[in-house]
């Protein structure tokens, strides 16, 4: 069990859920020398509190991905008025980041460690369209759908995916759990779709790059079985532009909110 350090003594703790076109932020995750989404929800939260107010996300996003749906939690020493925050923190925050919803957890509920499962989309373009150019990839090259269907098939089989893993990152363990992995054609766009407990640091990049070569013919659907074999990430594909991903959900037990 991990050691929440985090909550404040006679304090609340909230989850909040927002959403945010990520084009102009270094990633969801505090950063020296960058403006994140977390450090703009931060001074947005003190500011009206009157508090020091710290966010714990649900994870991170790479600089320029999107976020239907974020979760974070925070401590308070106020009773909220959910509402009427949400009202206060729209109407304070920049264009780009909305808070859709607030509530009140139990006292250990945690962002990132109770999520149950996470999910991605991301985008592509087949055709040339001036509305989707900063939140969709262009790719026009003839794609083999089935074959990449077959291959993302193949990513339930396994569990370890340091193949897909952004190098010298700091984790204990690459294993994941893929639950869903689908390509779906939606009017000009090809749309990759994936569920799993937990993601790796340009994890979903990284796979839909791979996909993408399957697509092309450069790389046979076999292949999926020997890159994840080789645990090597230069064996992988390339990895696709950040402005065609969007975490999409998190899910968590219904016992995280407080009754």
């Amino acid at each position: 069990m991990y050691e929440n350090k985090s909550i404040k003594k006679n304090s609340l703790r909230y989850f909040i859920e927002v959403s945010y076109n990520g084009k102009a932020y270094h990633g969801w995750q505090n950063q020296p020398n960058a403006v994140t989404v977390q450090e703009i929800l931060e001074h947005a939260l003190t500011t009206l509190l009157q508090e020091s107010v710290a966010v714990v996300g649900a994870g991170g996003t790479d600089a320029g991905v999107h976020a239907l749906q974020m979760f974070a939690h925070f401590d308070t020493a106020s009773t909220l008025k959910e509402q009427d925050l949400i009202f206060k923190l729209n109407a304070f925050l920049p264009a780009a980041i909305s808070v859709i919803a607030l509530f009140k957890v139990t006292e250990e509920a945690h962002a990132r460690f109770d999520a149950l499962s996470r999910s991605y989309l991301y985008r592509i373009s087949t055709t040339k369209n001036p509305f989707t150019t900063d939140f969709a990839y262009r790719f026009t090259q003839n794609l083999d759908v089935d074959a990449m269907n077959e291959a993302a098939k193949i990513l339930l089989q396994y569990v370890d995916f340091q193949c897909f893993s952004k190098s010298n990152t700091d984790v204990k363990t690459y294993n994941c759990k893929i639950k869903h992995a689908i390509w779906k054609q939606v009017d000009d766009e090809l749309h990759f779709e994936i569920t799993a407990d937990r993601f790796l640091r340009n994890m979903v990049r990284a796979i839909v790059g791979t996909l993408i070569e399957i697509g092309t013919g450069k790389l046979q659907v076999e292949n999926m079985h020997t890159i994840i074999k080789s645990k090597n990430r230069a064996e992988a594909g390339y990895s696709v532009p950040a402005h065609g991903l969007y975490l999409t959900q998190i899910t968590y037990p219904d016992s995280i909110k407080q009754q």
